[in-house]
């Protein structure tokens, strides 16, 4: 009998092994709870389930998310800081929570490779820790083995990144439950749009969820067909988030948005884009588009990710007026010819020592790291560059209104002056047809500065002008500096060299930039 009582003994045993403890079967009864209060109520998912440090969800993203419940599919378009990139990290822990335990996938895409790693996975991230767990009521997320750089894996399904580029694994993502995440989606191709259509259409998707976000840009593309509701895109809801709505709920800053104005024009595409969240082309006589510009500075941020690797080769100097009212010195520092990767902006000097000051910070940069200094030597710029070669140091003038030979890329069109030659071969090489890889700091005054030149006229004899820097001035109300000093270290060597054969001046799009 005692044998009997003790084999009973040890089965009971190894049974209950096997049987959560009480602690585990009332953590599944809260995350079923969970699941069924909030499935179909991703805003009171991010009120009730989240821990904010501050203000919490604005009253804007919350109606965008009981829309998305409501619609399924929801594109948002708005002022540059917002908080779109929250809102998108909030939807993928919403949908991964409450869909869990069921069949789902939640691919994520966005227009740059780098704003799903430096961007969008962070944030999942970070939100990720400030999710309430006792409500949610499972265990938080583990580091190892569910929360990945670039993933989010649950017993069921998985959140994931995409590149743009491969239409076909945004095609084969297939599940019952889909969720499609398309960031900063203005630039995405019309190619990963229809890819994720044909998995929404799939007989094994029961529900299909998409949420589209981006500041606007060029009045083209997918995103901007959406929101323009061409036909056949009716079933997407359409959310402008305007300048008002972001002020007033502290996103964004009344004398930020007021210093843009006036540094950027209120009729520019770079105000209309950015600060007003609306669809604006470059000006149709402008010489430099807004896309081109934007598409620089994401390959600087690129190069910042990697530390800046390069060798000094240029500083465009474009020096300021020592008089009253005078211009700011700005210093544009180039890496590998192609590379801006700092502006150093400096006020107006006294007139009797700015030329030593100016020239004294140039020596120091050409002295520590080498390179030639391009100085525009109108006025007190002249007394900069004869100083610089006096103390030995290597320095090419850029004269804006010395005439030139110089041709544009099809030979056909020359230009009237230096000035003209130096903006239009600019835009040249920033056009992303050119295979070149320029790289501009994320500067607003750059920004302005590089979209703002208009091409005054062509010429008889098929020479190009462009408006002059003092007509500039009294269109805009300011100068740019910027933007004449980055033109200056980019392209002033090869209007340096313009005696040579032009075909001998070849830039290289991947290595270190200009090839003589």
């Amino acid at each position: 009998m005692l044998d009997l009582l003790d084999r009973i003994d040890r089965q009971v045993k190894k049974a209950e092994r096997w049987l959560p403890d009480a602690a585990g079967v009332q953590r599944q009864d809260d995350n079923s709870t969970f699941k069924t209060k909030y499935r179909n109520d991703p805003a009171g998912f991010v009120q009730d389930c989240m821990t904010f440090q501050g203000d919490g969800p604005t009253a804007y993203q919350i109606e965008i998310l009981t829309s998305l419940s409501l619609y399924n599919r929801v594109s948002v378009r708005g002022p540059h800081g917002l908080g779109k990139t929250a809102l998108a990290a909030w939807v993928i822990l919403w949908f991964a929570l409450t869909r869990d335990g069921e069949d789902w996938k939640a691919p994520t895409t966005a227009s740059a490779w780098r704003q799903l790693t430096k961007y969008l996975w962070p944030e999942v991230r970070k939100w990720a820790r400030r999710l309430r767990w006792d409500v949610i009521g499972r265990e938080p997320y583990s580091g190892r083995t569910e929360l990945l750089g670039l993933n989010l894996k649950g017993a069921t399904g998985e959140a994931f990144a995409l590149a743009s580029n491969d239409a076909n694994a945004i095609e084969g993502a297939h599940a019952s439950h889909l969720l499609y995440v398309f960031d900063e989606a203005k630039a995405i191709p019309a190619e990963l749009w229809d890819a994720a259509e044909g998995a929404f259409a799939s007989p094994d998707t029961n529900e299909a969820l998409a949420l589209a976000i981006s500041t606007p840009g060029e009045p083209q593309g997918r995103f901007y067909e959406i929101h323009s509701r061409k036909a056949g895109l009716e079933d997407w809801l359409v959310r402008h988030v305007t300048l008002q709505e972001a002020i007033d709920a502290n996103r964004i800053g009344k004398e930020w948005a007021e210093q843009r104005r006036r540094q950027w024009g209120e009729g520019s595409a770079v105000y209309q884009n950015r600060v007003l969240g609306e669809f604006a082309t470059s000006d149709t006589d402008g010489v430099i588009p807004l896309a081109w510009v934007e598409a620089a500075i994401g390959r600087w941020k690129a190069w910042a990710d990697n530390g800046f690797p390069g060798i000094l080769s240029g500083v465009g100097v474009d020096v300021g007026g020592g008089q009253e009212g005078g211009d700011q010195t700005v210093l544009a520092l180039c890496y590998n010819g192609l590379r801006v990767k700092e502006l150093r902006k400096y006020p107006r000097a006294d007139p009797m020592t700015a030329t030593m000051e100016v020239a004294g910070r140039v020596a120091g940069i050409l002295r520590q790291q080498g390179g030639q200094a391009v100085v525009d030597t109108i006025g007190i710029g002249a007394g900069v560059f004869h100083r610089l070669i006096e103390q030995g140091y290597s320095a090419i003038p850029f004269v804006a209104s010395k005439g030139t030979d110089f041709r544009d890329q099809s030979g056909e069109l020359g230009f009237s002056n230096w000035r003209s030659a130096g903006w239009w071969t600019l835009r040249e090489i920033l056009d992303p047809l050119s295979g070149i890889e320029v790289c501009l700091p994320d500067d607003d005054e750059l920004i302005g500065d590089l979209t703002a030149p208009r091409v005054r006229r062509i010429l008889s004899g098929g020479r190009i002008q462009v408006e002059s820097k003092e007509d500039i001035r009294r269109r805009i109300g300011r100068s740019t500096d910027c933007g004449d000093a980055v033109m200056q270290v980019l392209v002033g060597p090869h209007l340096a060299r313009e005696g040579e054969q032009q075909s001998e001046i070849v830039y290289h799009p991947v290595q270190i930039g200009p090839q003589w």
